[in-house]
């Protein structure tokens, strides 16, 4: 692979804003990061002038169904890559490809189709996304907060299925949506814990103190916050107000105007900081297509205006980009260091890998995206590959 030096007016690290940098990639990871007066060109490397543009850690989603009209439940090596290039358009340089509620038998099947692919993606010579892992939202959610999951497939929490469901992915399950007021769900958040995975609450009718018990033994993430979760008030503030209120629990946002409006929008940013929320697309297949039916895992879902419905007209999911998701919350006040950390930084240490993903640092993959003064991503970098 060729050795790349970058030459941008603005680079966001994201905690750090350089001026005049450069960034040398060789060998699709970032060698060296630093001003670019004080760097010197390698001998055989090729120099890219950008100096109009503002450089940025790749995208990072860890909730997104599908995109370019297929679904990651349909496991197969063709889907999984139209998915990750149609989102690698738009920034996101990896992902959490995340299941949908369906029978344990084709969660496995799915499973095992995106784990042989993770295997295989590497060699990958072009930009596309890299799939980091599994992110299981449900069957462990509850009926009354189930949003357009399917209920014949809801399931009580179970360590016994989820050690199928890990089983299954080989190796690469990172993520557990659980309702922690049902019956299991605390053995079941041990066992996930055991596994190695982040374990989420959502799609849950949990009270105030419910919820803490679950951030108590562990749980320490909320799957698209305010969606599918019990309302907030003033005398019952559920496990809303136990999110808000608990340092160390990150917080989902679906930031496309649709799924949470401005103020909620702004009470999060000022509840959890730019240290506490992490962007999702929450995006299904429908994500960069026209209008029309698509499906998220079994069932159809109509796209009208961009937004997503079951035939119930229950929202389901997105077809936000993460681009746009930057746009939406930059428009809400909120500095670019600090939208660009949601999306980037925080998911990464979420999973745990900070020190490789979501940072322009030495030693992190070449993950880098390339914005215009209006934040379009106008080119993109994927462990050092791009078009």
């Amino acid at each position: 692979m060729s050795t790349t030096l970058l030459h941008v007016g603005r680079a966001f690290t994201p905690l750090t804003e350089l001026h005049d940098a450069g960034i040398l990639i060789r060998d699709g990871v970032i060698e060296t990061i630093g001003p670019r007066n004080s760097m010197s060109l390698p001998a055989g490397a090729n120099e890219v002038s950008a100096a109009g543009r503002i450089a940025a850690p790749g995208f990072l989603d860890v909730h997104i169904h599908g995109a370019g009209g297929h679904d990651v439940m349909e496991g197969t090596p063709d889907v999984l890559q139209a998915v990750s290039k149609t989102i690698a358009v738009h920034g996101t340089t990896s992902y959490v490809a995340t299941t949908v509620t369906a029978s344990p038998e084709n969660i496995c099947i799915a499973s095992e189709g995106i784990a042989r692919y993770i295997a295989t993606q590497h060699q990958a010579t072009d930009t596309r996304a890299e799939i980091l892992g599994i992110h299981f939202e449900g069957p462990f959610i509850s009926p009354v907060r189930r949003g357009v999951h399917p209920l014949e497939w809801l399931k009580l929490p179970s360590a016994e299925l989820l050690a199928k469901f890990v089983a299954a992915a080989g190796g690469h399950a990172r993520i557990i949506t659980i309702a922690p007021e049902l019956l299991g769900a605390i053995p079941c958040i041990d066992a996930a814990q055991k596994s190695g995975m982040v374990v989420g609450i959502g799609h849950t009718d949990a009270t105030f103190e419910q919820a803490l018990a679950a951030f108590h033994q562990g749980a320490h993430h909320a799957i698209h916050m305010y969606n599918a979760m019990r309302p907030f008030s003033h005398r019952d503030a559920g496990v809303i107000g136990a999110v808000l209120t608990t340092p160390g629990v990150t917080a989902e946002l679906i930031a496309d105007g649709v799924h949470v409006e401005e103020t909620a929008m702004r009470l999060l940013l000022q509840a959890k900081g730019a240290g506490g929320v992490i962007l999702i697309s929450d995006g299904i297949s429908a994500t960069g297509m026209p209008d029309g039916t698509y499906m998220l895992g079994s069932f159809e879902v109509t796209v009208s205006g961009g937004v997503c419905r079951n035939a119930e007209g229950k929202l389901a999911g997105s077809t936000l980009t993460l681009d746009r998701a930057l746009r939406n919350i930059v428009g809400l006040g909120a500095p670019l260091s600090d939208a660009l950390r949601m999306l980037t930084l925080n998911p990464a240490t979420l999973l745990g890998i900070e020190s490789k993903k979501g940072s322009l640092r030495a030693g992190a993959d070449a993950d880098i995206v390339l914005l215009d003064d209006a934040l379009n991503v106008t080119q993109v970098w994927t462990r050092g590959c791009t078009n």
